[in-house]
């Protein structure tokens, strides 16, 4: 027996308009089309088919869902649906005019075609006129209320359709303290067109002369919204952000529909988002399906990596995620911006440092997460040449601690956060990130060995990645607050060239290879390299940076040259030579394949390394290294 549909208080009063709507279109059209002794003649038929024909109606108008739209938000396919329901009630006319009635009752036609085709018209015009009625009365009073409050007069900067994504958002209220005056578009063809009421005003290039003409009309224009198209390379962003802040106005930015968030949110523009290449397109449905309904848990939650990591797998639909890390204010600070989140993930923080071994065996065993994320570290270079026995311990004897929990726990997959520094390292960071690879490389290769097949095996990876813009000790955050000081801006350098990746790039890519990692059928890949793209001179990325604060290198800020530090090496490389690399089918991410020692002598090689430690023995300890990881070339002090 078929269930009527449960109708709202709203969606019966739509009911009873298209009804009456109905009812109003058969009756003018009637009125239009006869007269006379005809009229009454042809009414006092209708009223014996009107009710009937009501009920199929209504029956018509649910089968095309009707009821269901937001009249505020009337679209094309709305408008479609209405044409669809008034053909079909005006072919049901034509089939009764023609089969039913007037064959057998009247001898001539009832309605007859012309009076079927002005129906059609009316019935049209009542139900979608109305709609589009009340969505234009919605937007006018929109409008006006955002005129009348404490609103921004802002242009918009990017292509036609960019820049209706926001306008529709403003209409919709999703957008607020927002009043759009104009737009200025890179596209000819949007060139002298309005888009939602809102002209196109010109060029980006004429952005100084629209402010002028609107400054000098009343609209003084205090604020620029950036589409995805004016932040391209080929929209000279850097240019655009000088000549705004010459203006004195402010920036914000659209996100796009591919990065992961709301895309109508507006957020600052912040220097590093125009510094890259374009980023590599992420497949999201492939990180929601991998994410979703999981738990998670992430060492070193409260860093740069970890937190974006905490925040990634919470938008991807994780049920569970637990938080280690050895900073109490940053675990706060983690767990605060999670709490904020729309999620209905169960999110819970523990402070823990990872070198504690049986701290982080217990907490791991309690949570039983299917993936871990490993990016608890310590990752500054020139430190941890100072200081190499802490890096020993936290990024060798804590990600061994992590990796050994994860197992015990019976995890699903451990990823582990590496370095292009780890390849064929000359810093104590790169070689401990390196010799940590190779103890998740050879557990992993235990674990496929002991499963025949190596199907439903716990999985470790390791994936490599460069310089991230804007992370903790990162140049960008340190040559904004230098220029902020009035300079000068110090670089290592002139030659000095690294790899850079945005935070959020770098993380959805990690999660990407720990879905590769954990498919069907089983990868021989354990570490996985970022492709992040052509590698930056820092000295032009320091003048760019410069350049884009609205002032001149060499003049409003000087660079100095500081000289290479200890463990730094002019030139990053991606690969070792005697690695064998290979495509993995992802864009974005590449495989390698370095030398695999057995787990018996990794083993070894860390028995040595806590001797070593407990004597602190720094030439003993750099032997070891060496022996494990020849290519490092590291010296003793």
């Amino acid at each position: 027996m078929m269930r009527l549909p449960t109708l709202t208080p709203r969606q019966i009063l739509i009911v009873l308009h298209d009804l009456l709507a109905t009812t109003a279109a058969i009756l003018l059209t009637f009125i239009m089309r006869f007269e006379g002794p005809q009229l009454y003649e042809k009414l006092d038929g209708l009223k014996l088919i009107l009710p009937f024909f009501l009920v199929f109606a209504a029956v018509v108008f649910f089968v095309f869902g009707l009821q269901r739209n937001k009249w505020r938000f009337t679209s094309v396919p709305d408008l479609y649906n209405i044409f669809r329901a008034s053909s079909v009630l005006a072919v049901a006319l034509l089939a009764l005019d023609y089969v039913l009635l007037a064959p057998n009752v009247y001898g001539t036609f009832f309605f007859g075609k012309i009076t079927i085709l002005l129906y059609w018209f009316l019935q049209l015009f009542f139900l979608g006129g109305s709609r589009v009625a009340y969505r234009y009365f919605h937007y006018a009073r929109t409008l006006q209320r955002v005129k009348i409050a404490d609103a921004t007069p802002t242009l918009m900067l990017g292509r036609a359709a960019d820049a209706e994504v926001l306008l529709r958002s403003i209409e919709s209220g999703a957008v607020k303290k927002i009043w759009p005056v104009g737009i200025l578009s890179p596209s000819p063809t949007d060139r002298g067109q309005s888009i939602r009421g809102i002209p196109v005003l010109g060029d980006i290039d004429d952005l100084e002369r629209v402010v002028a003409d609107l400054a000098g009309r009343g609209n003084r224009v205090t604020r620029l919204v950036l589409s995805s198209s004016a932040l391209s390379p080929e929209a000279r962003p850097e240019s655009i952000l000088m000549r705004a802040r010459r203006l004195g106005l402010t920036l914000s930015q659209m996100p796009t529909f591919d990065a992961g968030t709301t895309p109508v949110q507006l957020a600052p523009v912040a220097v590093e988002d125009l510094l890259l290449r374009p980023s590599v397109r992420i497949d999201y449905r492939r990180l929601e399906a991998f994410i979703a309904g999981k738990s998670v848990l992430v060492t070193g939650g409260g860093g740069s990596i970890g937190s974006e990591i905490c925040n990634r797998v919470i938008a991807f639909g994780a049920a569970r995620l637990l938080v280690i890390e050895n900073s109490e204010p940053a675990l706060h600070a983690v767990m605060e911006t999670l709490k904020g989140s729309d999620s209905t993930a169960l999110v819970s923080g523990r402070i823990a440092d990872i070198r504690d071994r049986p701290r982080i065996m217990n907490l791991v065993a309690q949570f039983k997460p299917d993936i871990v994320f490993h990016a608890a570290a310590l990752k500054h270079v020139p430190l941890l040449e100072l200081d190499w026995d802490e890096g020993i311990k936290t990024n060798v004897f804590g990600s061994i601690n992590v990796a050994d929990a994860a197992a015990a726990a019976g995890c699903a997959a451990m990823v582990m956060i590496s370095t292009d520094k780890a390849i064929e390292p000359v810093s104590v960071l790169g070689a401990t990130k390196r010799l940590a690879e190779m103890y998740c490389q050879a557990l992993d290769d235990e674990f496929g060995r002991h499963d025949g097949n190596g199907k439903g095996a716990m999985r470790l990876i390791s994936v490599r990645f460069g310089n991230v813009l804007a992370s903790n000790g990162s140049v960008v955050p340190k040559f904004k607050a230098q220029i902020e000081a009035g300079g000068p801006v110090t670089v290592t350098h002139p030659d000095m060239v690294r790899y850079f990746m945005t935070i959020r790039e770098a993380c959805d890519l990690v999660v990407t290879a720990a879905s590769h990692a954990l498919a069907p059928e089983r990868h021989d890949v354990s570490v996985y390299v970022l492709n992040m793209g052509q590698p930056v001179k820092i000295v032009d990325l320091a003048e760019r940076i410069i350049r884009l604060s609205g002032l001149e290198p060499g003049r409003d800020i000087q660079i100095t040259f500081t000289g290479i530090r200890p463990g730094e090496r002019l030139h990053e490389i991606l690969f070792a030579q005697q690695e064998a690399t290979s495509e993995i089918g992802i864009p974005g991410i590449v495989a390698a394949k370095p030398v695999r020692p057995t787990l018996e002598s990794i083993r070894g090689w860390v028995a040595t390394l806590e001797q070593g430690l407990s004597r602190n023995e720094r030439a003993a300890i750099y032997t070891v290294l060496r022996d494990a990881v020849p290519e490092f070339r590291g010296e003793a002090a």
